[in-house]
């Protein structure tokens, strides 16, 4: 399914991801064959609320669909062909990380579509596959938006630091059959900017519509590993222009609404999700001997 043009440069790729800062990371124009790229497209699954529910349990404007094989024969085939040695040797000669492994499952990958007003803060990956001992290694993110601008956002956004850079070091618009390749690791931090589909403007896409692929390697160097963690978010800081002296708009104060809710809606999750561990605590044969510890413990101060 990638281009021949593609394949033949894979040596150039190598040396464009090995340089590339702000980690390493790689862009590919025309990545699948043209037809194949139209098929998937054609393929893309409908947006369904079921597959639409964030970390509350409520219908949000992301779908992840990680059921890759049953969306239609088009995917059937990319998922054969994602397991091809073609296929990965390519990617381990581009990124110089040898033995990837291929995620069945596609945890937390698949097609994924961000609706209208949808943005994603800069984060960086869960470390490990949750049921596997394995390393995250990348992330393949494949773009399927045949008429795309900048000003419409979505746009990809790769951080040095999100905590100190106001603006991202690499920013990436997410146009048909482009591919990018980045590592994961603990500085690895990305996220897009809010989509901002233009009311007046026809034809417009109804949608950012991508696959997201993650590779892992049963090993990873000493240097690059750490404990096992999940998905870490840096909620995006005020806008540059909030300086001593600027007079708040009613675009200013629409943005720090928006900034203060998603704030209390992660801490309502990080509460929830407290909620649920002092819970487990309390039922099963471990959470009966942690009561019987803590009561002792209580009991020998006294």
């Amino acid at each position: 399914m990638i281009r021949p043009e593609v394949l033949e440069q894979a040596e150039k790729f190598a040396e464009q991801f090995r340089s590339a800062q702000p980690y390493r990371h790689l862009a590919i124009e025309g990545f699948l064959d043209a037809l194949a790229c139209q098929r998937i497209l054609d393929g893309f699954p409908r947006f369904e609320d079921r597959y639409a529910l964030n970390e509350m349990g409520e219908v949000g404007g992301k779908a992840v669909r990680m059921n890759v094989r049953d969306v239609s024969d088009a995917y059937r085939d990319l998922d054969r062909y994602l397991q091809t040695r073609e296929f990965l040797d390519f990617i381990s000669q581009v990124t110089g990380i040898p033995d990837l492994l291929y995620d069945a499952d596609y945890i937390g990958g698949g097609t994924h579509e961000n609706r209208n007003g949808q943005s994603l803060d800069a984060h960086i990956d869960f470390n490990y596959h949750p049921s596997e001992r394995w390393h995250r290694r990348l992330n393949l993110l494949l773009y399927l938006n045949p008429r795309w601008s900048r000003e419409w956002g979505g746009c990809l956004q790769l951080y040095a630091d999100p905590r100190v850079d106001a603006t991202p070091s690499v920013t990436v618009v997410p146009a048909f059959n482009r591919c990018v390749i980045f590592e994961t690791s603990e500085r690895s931090w990305h996220g897009f900017d809010e989509i901002r589909l233009p009311v007046d403007d026809h034809p417009v896409p109804p949608s950012r519509r991508s696959i997201a692929l993650y590779f892992y390697t049963s090993e990873r160097p000493q240097a690059e590993t750490a404990d096992r963690h999940s998905t870490v978010y840096q909620h995006r800081p005020l806008p540059p222009r909030f300086i001593a002296g600027h007079t708040l708009t009613g675009q200013d104060v629409e943005a720090l609404r928006a900034l203060l809710a998603q704030r209390d809606a992660y801490i309502d999750m990080q509460h929830a999700e407290n909620r649920r561990l002092l819970q487990a605590q309390e039922h099963g044969l471990v959470g009966q001997i942690l009561y019987l510890m803590k009561r002792a413990y209580v009991r020998f101060r006294r």
